[in-house]
């Protein structure tokens, strides 16, 4: 038995409103709850099948006027908007860079279409967003702290007027949707509530674009923070090449001239030097291992040449020892000194 047709435009644009409108309100307990991530998938599913067949059937072009478009047919313009804004409820942070720079490119073209339209005054983002430190490399608006303090208060201004605009447009479409989804309303309020409902995805667009070019300059700079890893510790190092002496003059010439100044110019290195110290130490360590023979011999020399001294004098010496001592006993002690004692 053959399958059936699929599913048509319109089911498949309304599957993936009303998935996107059931997450956006927040129901759920958690947006990683596998539960949450299934309705995430179906709805991109349902979108994706949508956005082939409006391009099949070539529903837009930026060469016609908003005019040309049938009433029924705006409701599609939502497309790339419904896309991007379901791509970032995808919680896969291996993949979240990637899945910005997609969820960025849908809200874009959605801008781009609605901008050949004449929807809305806005001021179209550029196609990709800056490298971190170009941002406004091209302007030739005065930087420093005024600056920035009034491209800031520009900035809040701006997002308050949006913030404004948006709750207006949900207030008349609230109003509106039963009428026309009950298929009470006349052309003219189906063409309205479909234009109302583009530009308010035009608000929700360039407040996402904003946010999503600000996450992805946080994730490209932890990505650049990354060092590659230090080598191992107590890993070989090069060895450094030996260094050789040089000498510093106050020119070339006066070097030619008459010579550097010094007594002596350098010819060896720190090394050089302690190595011919080392080689100098081992040759005077082998002279004194030889030494004690030489000495020896001198040492004894010298003792016997004191004993013959000690044998010549020892008659004499022995001689005067006796006088000596007879002398000092018919002389008692201080005999001599009696000369001025008056």
């Amino acid at each position: 038995m053959a399958a059936g047709p699929g599913p048509r435009l319109p089911e498949l644009l309304a599957a993936g409103r009303r998935l996107c409108e059931e997450l956006e309100a927040g129901h759920e307990p958690s947006s990683g709850a596998p539960a949450v991530q299934e309705k995430v998938r179906q709805g991109l599913d349902a979108l994706r099948r949508a956005a082939a067949m409006v391009a099949e059937l070539d529903l837009f072009s930026e060469n016609e006027e908003l005019e040309e478009i049938a009433s029924t047919d705006l409701q599609y313009l939502v497309l790339p908007a419904l896309l991007g804004a379901l791509t970032l409820k995808q919680v896969d942070l291996s993949k979240r860079l990637e899945h910005l720079e997609s969820a960025r490119a849908h809200f874009w073209a959605f801008l781009k279409l609605c901008k050949s339209y004449g929807l809305g005054s806005f001021q179209l983002p550029p196609a990709s967003p800056s490298p971190p430190g170009e941002e406004g490399a091209g302007s030739q608006t005065p930087r420093g702290p005024q600056a920035s303090l009034v491209a800031m208060a520009s900035s809040r201004q701006a997002k308050i007027e949006r913030y404004k605009q948006r709750k207006e447009l949900e207030n008349r479409l609230a109003s509106m949707r039963t009428c026309v989804e009950s298929g009470q309303a006349d052309e003219a309020q189906t063409r309205e509530f479909y234009i109302l409902q583009t530009q308010r995805w035009i608000s929700t667009s360039l407040e996402e674009i904003e946010s999503i070019d600000q996450e992805m300059v946080i994730l490209r700079s932890r990505g650049t923070a990354k060092q590659p890893p230090a080598p191992p510790h107590g890993a070989a190092r090069p060895a450094r090449p030996p260094l050789k002496p040089f000498l510093l003059t106050r020119d070339a010439a006066q070097a030619k001239v008459f010579g550097v100044g010094y007594p002596g110019l350098p010819t060896m290195t720190v090394d050089d030097w302690y190595e011919q110290r080392r080689r100098q130490g081992l040759s005077e360590q082998s002279t004194a291992q030889r030494a004690p023979a030489g000495v020896a011999d001198e040492e004894q020399q010298k003792q016997e040449q004191e004993k013959k001294e000690e044998e010549d004098d020892d008659e004499e010496a022995l001689q005067k020892a006796r006088s000596w001592d007879d002398w000092k006993d018919t002389h008692p002690r201080g005999y001599g000194n009696r000369q001025n004692m008056g």
